[in-house]
């Protein structure tokens, strides 16, 4: 937790940190959540036990284990494989624990500490990506052991929902038939430039496309202005908005038809969770966490990233064949959605626990 920050304050300017605990109380699971901290504190929020933990790093293993050990769970659930040396620790004191890792944006470590990698991995029981392709940087290193079980779980989900379309867009003035929208830092991890080279290629046969772009940082502005004044197949069509605040993403979000982004590489998708929770159809890259978001391709259209002509055709055929928000959300409800995320995490701790019984047995 950062320095100077009160408990109460956590939960507002850190939400991940209760999100994915409320999801699985959702589904009837008891969970008490440990956090390291600057000072010691114990809050029950939501049904869910919130032990804030202070200890120096000499003693943090140590610590950690007592508070498990008056927790007395059946499954311990890490966040992030950065922290497999912690887990492996903790696994040393408490090796009738079962144990699940939850990928957060991780990649496998430099070749020659991977022994070391290999080792802490280990002892995982689980091991949980948004989407099974995720695993493979790490499967093909060989940094994990034959009996860890891989759960295909999104990081995340939101909270946003569909609304009113029309006075959403008489708020914003947003407009467009498509009216497509762009959530993501114009960096060329996002592709901004693929993007408008797509969207320049779908106008000829979508000629009342509008593209609204909300972007935090920004490395790449000074080359997406010069490609949208340069193009006048571009010029008044892309709208720059800039930072926004979040909860007015869910209004920009209801304005849309199509939602749009070029990303090479997530985690997960935090902006492509938000639309399809407002009902917006999804023009995505064809990248493993976005593929599994979407159903693979069911809801909206994959392009190849940096595919501008694939780019064009999936804008063309989604907006003249686009799911209905109503059937986006059906689709999101039953797969991405707080409660459906509750459930298949009480399912993973279900399996990891029979195998305890069984190798006990």
């Amino acid at each position: 937790m950062p320095a100077g920050l009160a408990s109460a304050d956590v939960f507002e300017h850190w939400p991940t940190l209760a999100d994915v605990a409320e999801a699985v109380t959702s589904a009837g699971t008891r969970v008490s959540v440990i956090q390291l901290a600057t000072r010691p504190e114990r809050v029950t929020r939501n049904g869910i036990d919130y032990r804030f933990v202070a200890v120096p790093g000499t003693k943090r293993t140590r610590r950690l284990a007592e508070v498990l050990g008056e927790i007395r769970p059946d499954v311990l659930h890490v966040h992030s494989l950065g922290f497999a040396a912690d887990a492996f620790a903790l696994a040393r004191r408490l090796p009738s624990l079962p144990l699940v890792i939850q990928d957060h944006a991780d990649r496998p470590p430099r070749r020659w500490r991977r022994p070391w990698w290999r080792r802490w991995y280990g002892v995982a029981a689980g091991i949980a990506f948004t989407a099974a392709d995720m695993a493979q940087p790490f499967t093909r290193a060989g940094l994990f052991a034959p009996h860890t079980r891989l759960f295909a779980i999104p990081e995340s989900s939101s909270r946003f929902t569909p609304g009113d379309r029309a006075r959403a867009r008489a708020e914003t003035g947003l407009h467009g038939d498509p009216c497509v929208l762009w959530v993501g830092h114009l960096n060329p991890g996002k592709d901004p430039l693929a993007v408008l080279d797509g969207v320049a290629r779908a106008v000829a046969r979508l000629p009342g496309l509008q593209l609204w772009c909300v972007f935090g940082n920004a490395p790449l502005l000074d080359a997406v202005r010069q490609r949208i004044e340069h193009d006048p197949r571009l010029a008044g069509r892309v709208h720059l908005l800039g930072k926004v605040a979040h909860a007015r993403i869910e209004t920009l979000m209801r304005c849309a038809d199509l939602f749009v982004a070029g990303s090479h590489a997530e985690s997960c998708g935090y902006a492509l969770l938000e639309a399809l929770a407002c009902g917006v159809a999804p023009v995505v890259t064809d990248i493993p966490a976005f593929r599994a978001l979407t159903g693979d391709g069911r809801i909206g259209g994959l392009w190849s990233c940096g595919d501008a002509t694939q780019l064009a055709e999936a804008l063309v055929a989604t907006a003249a064949d686009r799911p209905p928000p109503a059937q986006v959300r059906a689709h999101f409800d039953a797969t991405l959605s707080f409660a459906a995320l509750g459930r298949r995490w009480a399912d993973a701790y279900a399996q990891l626990l029979d195998d305890r019984v069984r190798r006990a047995g």
